[in-house]
């Protein structure tokens, strides 16, 4: 069977990670040109019509494990493992985060599969999946294709995007016998530190500040540029190993990977480790006073000038365009 099963993760009541439906928007998508279907695994007791909800985004089926829990990867693997082996799933596709990448490395350790992480592209070819796997600090892309069945895929965060085409998923009971390991761990309190409490990952206008802040105190004003535009405040390698802002607002290729309408870069050379994370913004507004900074090369709008005196007057004016 050439179909693709996606790990639809939730927050434990039944609201969708946004990755987990770009997922499945996207297996729908290739899941038609393979001949095959898209279909999700739902695990806790979620119920009915969220499950169902997941045909909205392409889902012909949505296999539930009602007895496994939500947040911790080794049941989940035995959850799907059971389900593409019954079923004869050729390819499993995750959306990216932590626990999609461990959920899929001991998928692709139980099942003796081929794995490709950080994937930003997945295409068909003579039939078969091929992933697109930047490599070489982001300057180069590789086609992974697999020689046997199952295909591990796991996305780089925010590489699909979540197309809703209506519909209504079947839902399909599961039981799934935990392994011995599986129940040796329980999950005590779910959360994630990301500063100001705020997910970078989702928001639609970020304001990243780099070492041109000058110090610490610099992303005040970033931060009352984002409050400005109703976004959020993002952050450089460099200045949260400086400690001039918490680790939870890095981007780039040792922090998170984001896709935002605009990103508003204050400050920020541009270094490639940077740019590997968010390269992905629709929009690029670079402000720094060097002319020659490599951030210019990839930006939408360049601003050449003195960023302390830049955005204080760019966030005025929004202020009072916005009343």
């Amino acid at each position: 069977m050439a179909g693709i099963l996606v790990y639809a993760l939730h927050d434990g009541e039944g609201n969708f990670n946004k990755n987990a439906l770009g997922a499945i928007s996207k297996a729908a998508e290739l899941g038609g040109e393979l001949g095959g279907e898209a279909a999700a695994l739902v695990v806790g007791d979620v119920a009915d019509d969220a499950c169902a909800s997941l045909g909205n985004y392409g889902a012909a089926k949505v296999y539930r494990a009602k007895d496994v829990p939500e947040g911790l990867a080794p049941p989940i693997v035995d959850a799907m493992a059971k389900v593409i082996q019954d079923e004869g799933f050729g390819y499993a596709l995750f959306g990216g985060g932590l626990l999609g990448f461990e959920i899929g490395a001991g998928l692709t350790a139980r099942l003796s599969a081929g794995v490709t992480m950080e994937v930003t592209e997945v295409k068909v070819s003579d039939g078969k999946l091929v992933a697109e796997r930047p490599i070489l600090q982001d300057s180069q892309i590789a086609d992974v294709g697999y020689v046997a069945e199952p295909g591990i895929i796991i996305g780089r965060l925010n590489a699909f995007d979540a197309n809703e085409t209506g519909g209504s998923a079947e839902v399909v009971d599961v039981d799934v016998e935990l392994s011995p390991w599986s129940s040796k761990a329980k999950l005590i309190q779910r959360g994630e530190q990301r500063g100001a409490d705020v997910n970078i990952e989702d928001a639609e206008i970020l304001v990243g500040g780099g070492r041109g802040l000058g110090a610490a105190d610099g992303f005040k004003l970033c931060e009352e540029l984002a409050e400005s535009m109703g976004g959020a405040v993002a952050a450089t390698r460099a200045v949260v190993d400086a400690g001039w802002y918490p680790y939870a607002a890095q981007i780039g290729q040792t922090g998170k990977t984001v896709a935002p309408k605009l990103y508003l870069a204050a400050g920020i050379s541009g270094a490639i480790q940077h740019k590997v994370g968010m390269q992905g913004s629709e929009s690029i507004l670079a402000i720094n006073k060097d002319p020659n900074a490599p951030i210019f090369e990839f930006s939408d709008l360049g601003v050449v000038g003195d960023l302390h005196k830049i955005v204080p007057k760019l966030t005025e004016a929004i202020k009072a365009r916005r009343g």
